[in-house]
């Protein structure tokens, strides 16, 4: 299997993050994280691969000059952790975002250089969602690129004042991720940017049971047919969900009415989601009875090689 969604938590990423005051978000500390135990955990669980991405859910780092140096030192250690184990793990640059300069020197470093396989971002980032304007220079340089982007919720901005008792990633996570969707296709960044491929979380959080909800925007919003001409639904089609924390019958009876196979990647959230979760995750893939054997198997590897030629290549080799 190949998880297109796991995270790494190194000393650099933490000590840095520490340097600021910094230990955690979103209602919990930072995971403990270390390479050996990870691969012992993709042993375990019949994971030959893991493309990994750094998660600043619920964390702001104003400082703009010290974000460029954390993205950097970050992106570098993944890079030399993708150079010693290249068969294991892939990987997601963090990108200092809402800083747009500083991510497009980021995206240049990170994928000419250090060859890494696409970009993280988060629903939103210093209060901006993706889809935004602003953000434009970054998608319009990862559509020439024809870049994977991993997109991640974080918590609700602080300008909105919706701060139940419960941590947000128990249910705004969800809400995050969908608000950031609805910003991509209602702006039209669906249809500007064609050549993207955007991995949402969490088998798209509530974006499949509020599909059709999405589509009355066609004749209810002004304009939007003239800014995503190709239709909601079409422009929703064009994601990619991954599986983390949502691999149960429930989630998968509104992906499947939204998304094919041919769209869904298989994600864990390790190490956020412990050990013997992740054996239950694979086994709602495995169980799920409108997943042929032919979809079984582009869930759990076939679309992400597909995605990522680097991983493909090293798998076949192997």
């Amino acid at each position: 299997m190949i998880d297109v969604h796991q995270h790494l938590v190194p000393d650099i990423f933490r000590s840095m993050l520490a340097s600021v005051g910094i230990t955690g978000g979103a209602g919990e500390e930072l995971a403990p994280w270390d390479e050996q135990t990870t691969l012992a955990v993709m042993d375990k669980n019949g994971i030959r691969t893991a493309i990994v991405s750094y998660v600043l859910s619920g964390i702001t780092i104003a400082d703009r000059m010290f974000f460029r140096r954390f993205c950097r030192a970050c992106n570098e250690y993944l890079a030399e952790l993708i150079r010693k184990h290249r068969d294991r793990f892939g990987g997601f640059a963090l990108l200092p975002l809402p800083d747009v300069d500083g991510t497009l020197e980021e995206i240049a470093y990170a994928l000419d250089v250090l060859k890494l396989d696409g970009v993280g971002m988060h629903s939103n980032m210093g209060g901006i969602y993706v889809g935004d304007e602003r953000f434009a220079p970054v998608f319009e340089e990862l559509n020439r690129r024809k870049a994977v982007v991993h997109l991640h919720p974080t918590d609700t901005p602080e300008s909105h004042d919706i701060r139940p008792q419960w941590p947000p990633y128990i249910v705004e996570f969800m809400f995050e991720t969908t608000r950031a969707v609805a910003n991509l296709v209602y702006g039209g960044s669906m249809e500007r940017y064609p050549d993207v491929s955007i991995i949402i979380s969490h088998a798209g959080g509530a974006v499949p049971y509020l599909a059709w909800r999405l589509w009355t925007g066609e004749f209810t919003v002004p304009n939007l047919a003239e800014i995503a001409p190709g239709g909601v639904l079409e422009s929703l089609k064009r994601f990619y969900c991954d599986t983390a924390m949502a691999a149960n019958p429930g989630a998968f009876g509104s992906l499947v009415e939204l998304v094919d196979a041919s769209r869904i990647v298989f994600g864990t959230d390790y190490p956020y989601m412990p050990d013997y979760a992740i054996g239950e995750f694979i086994r709602q893939v495995e169980e799920y009875p409108k997943f042929d054997t032919a979809a079984r198997v582009a869930i759990q590897h076939g679309n992400a090689m597909e995605l990522f030629p680097r991983i493909s290549r090293n798998m076949k080799c192997g």
